[in-house]
Order: C-alpha cells, then sequence, then structure tokens
C-alpha cells in the first residue's frame, strides 16, 4: 500500500480500565490499584486536545489505533498521563520488548505508578507513550517497515494533536526496547534513557539468531556497544536482573558508556515481575531528567 494511503489518522479510541483491566503477559496478574486512574474515550479531531474541554484534566489513559506513514500500517498509541493533570506535558517515549505491543506498559501498571510518582512523590509531571514497533530490534527491517522513522517522523505530529510536547525528553526501553531506546537517542543532544533489561548483543552469531538483522554489517551500523560515541552526551539509567541472559551487554554498557546516571544490578529475571518491581525507580529517574 502506498504511504500516502497513510495520511489520514483513523481514532479508534477504546474504552476501558486501560491501565489496570488488561489481560497481563502470560502468568502474571496486574497489580491491585490503590491510586485511581481514570481513561475513556474521545472523538475529537486531529490538532486538537483529546477531551471534552480545555480546562478539564485530560483522561489519564488513551488507547488509539493510528496510521503510520514509516510503517506502512496502522499501530496502537497509548497516552498515559498522571492522574488530575493538565497543563501541556512533557513525553516520555516507552518502547516495548520483543512480541509485545504498546499494551505492555499498561499490563506493567505505569499509569498508576505515574500518578503515584507525580503526584504524592513529588516528581515533575510527564506523559508517558508507548507505540507498537514491530519485532525488528525498533530498526528498520526494510523500507516499508522503519519503526525509527515512525518515532521521529510520524510520533511528533501524533504528540501534537494531544497536547503534549513534540519533541520527547526521554526514551524508555525494556528488552528490546532498550536497543530501540539507544539508537533513538544516538546523537549528542539525544533524549535521556532509561534501560530495563536491555537486550544487547556481545557477537554477531549472537544477534544473528533473532533473524532480525539483513546482514552482520546491519547490525554493526545499529547495534550500541559499537557505537558508543553515538550518545556521549546522553544520560543513561540501565536497570538489570541478575538472572538475566542480558546482563553481560548490560555491564558491557555501564562500563563503557561514559554518561552513565544510574546502575542497577539486582537480583531479578528477564520477566514481569523483575520489569513491576524495577519500574517505579526507572520512572523516578526519568522524572529528574526534565529540564
Amino acid at each position: 500500500m502506498a504511504a500516502g494511503d497513510f495520511r489520514r489518522t483513523r481514532r479508534d479510541v477504546l474504552l476501558g480500565a486501560v491501565g489496570l483491566g488488561l489481560a497481563a503477559a502470560a502468568g502474571c496478574a496486574s497489580e491491585p490499584s490503590d491510586v485511581p486512574v481514570r481513561t475513556g474515550r474521545t472523538s475529537s479531531a486531529p490538532g486538537t486536545l483529546s477531551g471534552a474541554s480545555k480546562s478539564a484534566p485530560p483522561k489519564a489513559v488513551t488507547v488509539e489505533r493510528v496510521a503510520s506513514i514509516a510503517r506502512h500500517t496502522e499501530v496502537e498509541l497509548i497516552v498515559m498521563r498522571p492522574e488530575g493533570v493538565t497543563q501541556e506535558l512533557p513525553v516520555c517515549l516507552a518502547l516495548h520488548g520483543r512480541g509485545k505491543g504498546a499494551g505492555m506498559f499498561t499490563e506493567l501498571g505505569v499509569p498508576k505508578i505515574l500518578t503515584s510518582l507525580v503526584n504524592y512523590q513529588g516528581v515533575p509531571p510527564f506523559a508517558v507513550v508507548a507505540v507498537d514497533g514491530g519485532d525488528s530490534y525498533w530498526v528498520a527491517r526494510d523500507s516499508d517497515d522503519d519503526p525509527q522513522a515512525m518515532l521521529t517522523q510520524d510520533m511528533p505530529q501524533w504528540l501534537g494533536e494531544r497536547g503534549l510536547v513534540t519533541n520527547p525528553f526521554a526514551v524508555l526501553g525494556i528488552s528490546m526496547g532498550g536497543y530501540g531506546a539507544l539508537n533513538y537517542a544516538s546523537n549528542p543532544s539525544g533524549p535521556a534513557v532509561a534501560l530495563i533489561s536491555p537486550a544487547l548483543f556481545l557477537s554477531w552469531p549472537e544477534a544473528q539468531e533473532r533473524d532480525v538483522f539483513a546482514n552482520e554489517q546491519r547490525w554493526k551500523d545499529t547495534d550500541p556497544l559499537q557505537n558508543l560515541s553515538s550518545f556521549a552526551g546522553v544520560s543513561i539509567g540501565v536497570w538489570s536482573g541478575e538472572a538475566d541472559p542480558f546482563i553481560d551487554g548490560a555491564r558491557r554498557l555501564a562500563d563503557k558508556a561514559t554518561n552513565m546516571r544510574a546502575v542497577e544490578f539486582t537480583p531479578g529475571a528477564h520477566d514481569n515481575a523483575y520489569w513491576r518491581k524495577v519500574l517505579p525507580e526507572a520512572l523516578k529517574f526519568v522524572g529528574r531528567q526534565i529540564g
């Protein structure tokens, strides 16, 4: 389908308590909520705030289908705001892991965590925005599917249409999303990066097993550990469980990157339980990067 077929965005906002009601990954139930999170349906036209009035707080969680020109497909876009905040918010992008989608972050309880941090723990308010990125480690598989271009070209318009700051100040990535987050931030003035269990490879055979990269050169061109100078000025935080199969890559990043601001290797695996445990600290780190 031609790229021009996607220039008109179709919104299909889903109704429901997204943050706490979606089914978690197999074997993991959603955490109970002690902080209310409001969700709802919007029908505003592109270019307007997604709320009934400019003075009313927007919904804490909105879930929509939008058309990505860069990916040549419709994707799910989830905006998570702290409950009750009316101001224009800076944005932290959230990049999901392989086999997941944007809904990964509502399943892990990000809306509840964000509201708690902002309303009760003094963290400056910001929004977390997640989008479907496919399974190609957030780099282009071919000319018809480029998730990085989606983040840099499609995303600013989507953010502006929803009353958010169009230039994200931070990016958070889990597992495969960590690989994509470092690629997104790969310039000296890039956004701050929070990495949870980043899927980083120490060799081409290890990367090749994922059947994502067209060839070894393509992997080398996008591999964060071989392009450390690309984000030399970027503030980075990393959290990884000691039983994580990718921990050696995370340790190498922590040892070699020049601007590490937070490093935490603690008991845990590459799973939802560990991610739920460290997400509050990772999001608190993100909030400290505002301004």
